[in-house]
Order: structure tokens, then sequence, then C-alpha cells
């Protein structure tokens, strides 16, 4: 199923909108997206780590548990009313001027930058 970042808010909206309570704050946001991501640090560290799991432990699931982050993330962004599509385009523009030199590329053209160089020309 293809989902777009607009829908993924929409749905998450849709969802905590059948609630009283709404939104938890901010700031328990935050908190939440903690516990998150040590549980994703768990099932990495399970994974591919030096720390295995109990042998009574169940298995976890690593895609849950970043659709889990990702669900708060939403949550927090519809908060604040912050667009992520629109987030997501603007650190997308951060990386491809600021960090356009600073990795080896595969090959060894330097693509354009998304929106243009805000920092002069780009070297060649």
């Amino acid at each position: 199923m293809e989902l777009t970042i607009q829908q993924m808010q929409q749905d998450v909206d849709r969802y905590i909108g059948q609630f009283r309570e709404g939104y938890f704050a901010p700031m328990t946001l935050v908190v939440r997206l903690t516990e998150e991501l040590g549980e994703l640090a768990r099932e990495i560290n399970h994974h591919f780590g030096e720390k295995p799991k109990r042998p009574d432990e169940p298995n976890g699931d690593i895609a849950l548990e970043l659709g889990d982050m990702m669900f708060v993330i939403t949550c927090l962004a519809n908060t604040l009313d912050i667009d992520l599509a629109d987030a997501h385009q603007r650190v997308m523009e951060k990386f491809d001027t600021r960090d356009r030199t600073r990795w080896t590329r595969i090959d060894s053209t330097v693509p354009e930058p998304r929106s243009g160089d805000k920092q002069g020309s780009r070297p060649k």
C-alpha cells in the first residue's frame, strides 16, 4: 500500500480524533518517542548487537517498532501543526546543499540539489 506523508498525518488525526483525550502534550509525546526508541534499540541490539534475547523472550519486530516511532512523531507533528512532507523537503534540501560533497559518491558526478544551491555555485 502506497501512503503519502499527508495521508499518514490524516490517518493518525482521524484515529486520535475519536477519543476525548485527544493528543498528548508535546512533552509527553517526546517522552513516548524516547520509550519507543528504547524498544527499537532493544530489538536492534538483539538482532545485530552483542546481547541476545533470553530463551523465554518473544521475538520482536523491528518494522513494528519503527512504525510505533513514526506514529508518535506524526502525533507530535500534528499537535504542533507541522507538515511532515514540507519538513522532509526542507531536510533533504539541507543535505543536498550543506552535505553535497561530504560523502564519497558511488559515481563521480555530484547531482544538483533539489531546490537549487543557496550557497553559490557548485564545484564541478
